[in-house]
């Protein structure tokens, strides 16, 4: 088990920024490679961005990309999440999730609600 608690939700109107923090137990996190996940009410859940164990890579959705940066401090066991220009289309419940070494995000977090007001 890897538990995964994320935080930095909240209200926030459009143009503004939030910082969401995903924080990992356990000794193995830089071996993880880290992903942000959303969903939106109706909505399947979305890829948002990733990053790999060094940090030396990352990936983003489009509609993230220019907008939103994903970062990790191992030393910490943690990733984040910076959304500036936030849209009220970025509105939804984030999560973050944990590839352990097989290529798939095995473990989840409860998530954290980011709401973007128009």
């Amino acid at each position: 088990q890897v538990p995964l608690v994320e935080s930095g939700g909240g209200l926030v109107q459009a143009g503004g920024s939030l910082r969401l923090s995903c924080v990992a137990s356990g000794d193995a996190f830089s071996y993880f490679r880290m992903g942000w996940f959303r969903q939106a009410p109706g909505k399947e859940r979305e890829f948002v961005a990733s990053i790999t164990r060094s940090a030396g890579t990352t990936t983003y959705a489009d509609s993230v990309k220019g907008r939103f940066t994903v970062s990790r401090d191992n030393a910490k066991s943690a990733v984040y999440l910076q959304m500036n220009s936030l849209k009220p289309e970025d509105t939804a419940l984030y999560s973050c999730a944990a590839d352990i070494g097989r290529r798939i995000y095995d473990y989840w977090g409860q998530g954290t609600q980011v709401t973007v007001s128009s």
